[in-house]
């Protein structure tokens, strides 16, 4: 019976050297990683932990790299362990999807020892964020209008409503003595909106809410 020769896989200066530096720079770019997603940060909630995560995916997937490219079977040994694996955490935006495999990306590039190209794609991916955040993110700001005011006065509410380029009723709910409306716009002046609304007769109160949008 052959046994698997460990000789390739001992532990010399050199190595050393290579896992200390493949890890500082997965940390960095970690971090840089975590920092570009903040920046561009668009949604209603930002999650400090799916920031922490993308961190944690580059440091996890350099030495996975590192050590499945020095032997053929604890590679087909990993891609076994890896496939049984299930993640069960739903995605709330599907750009975080891509954020988390660029931090796997810029794992294997350093576990393979390729830190120039993990360097410039860091940067380019970056920049190239920054640019189609900034050009798909000049429309204005995406909000839910919950209307309330008396039943009668609702269309006057949705009349001053004219002047909005982007408006989506989302619900609408009618009772005895009130009718409440809910609405998906997108505005730039809050409240020169919200003055206007109230200025209609019968509309007793307007609400504006932060709305990420699932349609750009």
């Amino acid at each position: 019976m052959s046994k698997l020769d460990l000789s390739n896989m001992s532990i010399t200066p050199d190595s050393t050297l290579t896992i200390v530096v493949s890890m500082l720079l997965a940390f960095a770019i970690g971090v840089f990683i975590f920092f570009v997603y903040r920046a561009n940060f668009k949604g209603v909630m930002f999650s400090n932990s799916f920031g922490l995560t993308l961190v944690m995916m580059t440091l996890i997937t350099t030495p996975v790299v590192m050590c499945i490219r020095q032997s053929v079977a604890l590679s087909m040994g990993m891609v076994g362990a890896l496939s049984i694996v299930r993640f069960r955490t739903a995605v709330k935006d599907p750009l975080d999807t891509a954020y988390m495999f660029w931090a796997l990306t810029m794992g294997i590039l350093l576990g393979a020892g390729q830190f120039f190209l993990a360097a410039v794609a860091a940067v380019g991916i970056a920049v190239l964020l920054f640019i189609i955040t900034r050009v798909t993110l000049k429309s204005a700001d995406c909000y839910l209008l919950v209307v309330r005011c008396k039943p009668g006065a609702d269309a006057a509410a949705l009349q001053a409503l004219k002047g909005i380029k982007y408006q989506k009723m989302k619900s609408k709910t009618a009772s005895r003595t009130s009718v409440e409306m809910t609405l998906e716009v997108r505005v730039d002046k809050q409240d020169a909106l919200l003055n206007r609304i109230l200025a209609v007769e019968g509309v007793e109160d307007a609400t504006l809410v932060a709305y990420q949008s699932e349609t750009v």
